[in-house]
Formats: structure tokens, C-alpha cells, sequence
């Protein structure tokens, strides 16, 4: 039978994930809100307390380096593991401050997607590195397989030249993921993933953004110039197989969308923990045992919104899950992505509104929340393209047959 509990092994991880989005994440959020491209040095510690944790095999594998989807799992029948945990451990410390986790140092997108597709030796070469991932560009949009951003063999060396948008944790990281194409006139097919360590010739930062959210993590746009990067440093196979598409590179994607869609639970949670409080400290009682349409609309408005809540936490689940046990999961972190990006964009700016002025003022962090959730809908693929991935998988059909 189907048990729709959180895995007992992975309590305690969540748990105390919880208490550090609590005792150290939840009151350094204003402060980083407002003070917008500010290292907040309060991270160190806590990076390295999960570095320790991640070395000592105490965290069961969570954190950006836990989706990794491991051939000796597979034998040994794994079932509950590093993916899932990952998410549970997430949405934890989302509930303390989505952009706070954003700038954790090595817990980067890109060494998510190092951690998925880098070889044995690359992993072990970029072991400690913080990666920020650089994907889209200008004029791209949402299309990736439209990326302009060339890498041309070069001898032993890469050289890369194109400019990305968007790159979070571009200013911080040591180190960043690159999309790129090898022949423009292959299509999709060419596109690889390259690790480029900051300080290369050829590579510069030329500006940070100013964010409507998630305004503690720096993100950065990026221009690369005759930037040449070592042939190693191509994440998996350099080979262009025609048939396969970019397959390779977006199965980076199966594993980080249940990550933000674990970040849009997490903040939505928060939103919904705290206008629960407000409702009842303003006489607003929600029954649990009465149907919604005997209520009060407020209490049947949070209802709906606890309703919506959970359908997305679950699709992570399993799309975490299915991850876990090597199942083919594009479709579902798909529906992960576009279930909890939407919901947690409604429930937060929901509660703004069912929380009235307090709701609306910085008196509380529900503003600040709304804000933040927005972007969770939005990179690693909008709610549109998640749309579109999910019609395609459904309907059997190709990215050609349905645009």
C-alpha cells in the first residue's frame, strides 16, 4: 500500500534543516533583502557545517551534489535516497529564506548539474567547487536548444565566446557551468555543458542585477571572449549523437526541477504557517472537520490554498522519488515544476492578500515571500515550457511536432 508519509530515515535530516532555516536563515531575511549584493558572510558556517556532514555520509547524500543518480544504488535496490532527500532538505531550509539558499557556497545549480552528468574523474576534480550554471542568453528566451554560445576544439582547449544572462550565484561562485554549442548547424544535438573556473582568460562578470526577489543571491550576466577552457572539462561525452538530441544536457533538468519546485513548497509553507497565525489571532477559525462552503471565505480560501499545497509537495515527491530508483522521471519533474511554481506564486501572494495591510507592509515577511516565489516559477524553465514538456510526454510527441 501507498504511504504518503515523509520517510522515517529522512526525518531527522528534515528536521534539523528546519531548525537552521529557523535559528539562522529566518532572521538575517530582511536584513540581506535590503542590503541587495551583499555576501552574507553568516553562510560560511553553515556551508561548511554541511560540507562536514556531507563528507561524514550524515546528510544521507543531501545538498546540490545529492542528485546524482549512482550505479551502486541501482544494485543495491535503493528506494528512498539522495534526491529525496535533497528536496525534503530543501524545502526546510526554503521555508527560512530562498535566497539565503541560493548563495549557500557549493550548493549551486551548477554543481547539481555536475553531480548529474560529470564522469568519475570530473567529480572527483570538482570536488569542493561551488558552480553557478549559465544557460540562457539574450534572445534565447526559454528556448535552450536556441543557445548562440559557441565552443570550437581548439587542440586540448575549448574556446568559448558568447555572452549569458541570469547566471545565480554568477558573482560569487568559483566556478561556472556553460551551455554551449559545438556546431550551430547540428542543432540541439551539439549543445554541451562546460566547467569554467573563474579567473579564466576570456571570462568576465559584467554586471550583477537588480531583482524584484530573491535579492541575497547575486545573479550575473557573464561575457565570455576567446575564453579557452581545457577539453576535460566537457561535462560527459563530447561526442554529437544527431538521434539523441541534446538529451544529455537536459537530463540535468530531470534532477534540478523537483530542486525548485522543493523551493517553491518551502516558501509557500512559510507563507502559509504565518497567515495561519494572523487568521486565528483575528478570530478566523479553520475547521478541518467542516466542508469549506460552511465557513468563512477565508478560512475556505486557506483550505483550497493547504489543498493546492500538498498536490505539489507530493508530485515533487515522486519525481524525486522516481529519481532515486533510476526511473525515467522528465515528465514528472516537469509536473513538479509547473504544479509547485504556479502554486507557490499564488499561495504566497494569497496570503499577502488574506493578511490585509500587515500582509502588504514589511511588518512581516509575507511581501518578502511573494517577491521571492515569483523566480521559482519561472527559471529552470517557465511555467509555459513546462506546459509544453508535459503535453509532449503525454501525447508521445517530438519538440518538432509540438511547439
Amino acid at each position: 500500500m501507498i504511504n504518503l508519509d515523509d520517510p522515517k530515515k529522512l526525518r531527522p535530516l528534515a528536521s534539523q534543516a528546519h531548525q537552521v532555516a529557523m535559528n539562522m536563515l529566518r532572521p538575517i531575511s530582511r536584513k540581506y533583502d535590503r542590503a541587495e549584493h551583499e555576501y552574507p558572510q553568516e553562510l560560511d558556517m553553515l556551508a561548511a557545517m554541511i560540507d562536514g556532514l556531507s563528507e561524514s555520509g550524515a546528510s544521507s547524500g543531501a545538498g546540490a551534489s545529492g542528485v546524482r543518480r549512482d550505479e551502486k544504488e541501482e544494485k543495491a535496490g535503493v528506494k528512498n535516497g539522495t534526491n529525496l532527500a535533497s528536496v525534503m532538505s530543501i524545502q526546510e531550509m526554503c521555508w527560512g529564506d530562498v535566497g539565503l539558499l541560493l548563495s549557500m557556497p557549493r550548493q549551486g545549480l551548477g554543481n547539481s548539474a555536475i553531480a548529474s552528468v560529470a564522469d568519475d574523474e570530473q567529480l572527483e576534480r570538482f570536488d569542493g567547487v561551488w558552480a553557478g550554471m549559465a544557460i540562457t542568453e539574450p534572445g534565447t528566451g526559454s528556448d535552450s536548444a536556441n543557445i548562440k554560445t559557441t565552443a570550437v576544439l581548439d587542440g586540448d582547449e575549448y574556446v568559448l565566446n558568447g555572452e549569458k544572462i541570469y547566471v545565480t550565484a554568477g558573482g560569487r561562485a568559483d566556478h561556472i557551468v556553460v551551455w554551449a554549442t559545438l556546431d550551430r548547424d547540428l542543432g540541439r544535438a551539439a549543445i554541451k555543458s562546460f566547467v569554467v573556473p573563474k579567473g579564466t582568460p576570456g571570462m568576465r562578470v559584467d554586471r550583477l542585477e537588480h531583482k524584484l526577489g530573491i535579492r541575497a543571491s547575486d545573479t550575473a550576466t557573464i561575457i565570455f571572449e576567446n575564453c579557452r577552457v581545457p577539453k576535460e572539462n566537457l561535462l560527459g561525452s563530447p561526442e554529437v549523437d544527431v538521434k539523441q538530441g541534446f538529451a544529455g544536457a537536459m537530463a540535468t533538468f530531470d534532477n534540478t526541477r523537483p530542486l525548485v519546485a522543493a523551493m517553491a513548497i518551502g516558501c509557500a509553507k512559510a507563507s502559509l504557517d504565518l497567515t495561519r497565525d494572523l487568521l486565528e489571532e483575528a478570530g478566523v477559525v479553520i475547521d478541518y472537520d467542516r466542508p469549506a462552503v460552511t465557513q468563512s471565505a477565508a478560512a475556505a480560501k486557506f483550505l483550497q490554498m493547504e489543498a493546492d499545497w500538498e498536490g505539489a509537495r507530493l508530485l515533487t515527491l515522486q519525481a524525486a522519488w522516481m529519481a532515486d530508483n533510476r526511473e525515467p522521471n522528465s515528465l514528472e519533474a516537469s509536473m513538479a515544476k509547473a504544479k509547485a511554481g504556479r502554486v507557490g506564486s499564488d499561495i504566497t501572494l494569497s496570503c499577502v492578500e488574506l493578511a490585509g495591510s500587515i500582509g502588504y507592509s514589511e511588518a512581516e515577511l509575507l511581501e518578502k515571500w511573494s517577491r521571492d516565489s515569483k523566480i521559482l516559477d519561472i527559471f529552470e524553465g517557465t511555467q509555459q515550457i513546462q506546459q509544453l514538456i508535459v503535453a509532449r510526454r503525454v501525447l508521445g510527441l517530438s519538440s518538432a511536432e509540438l511547439k
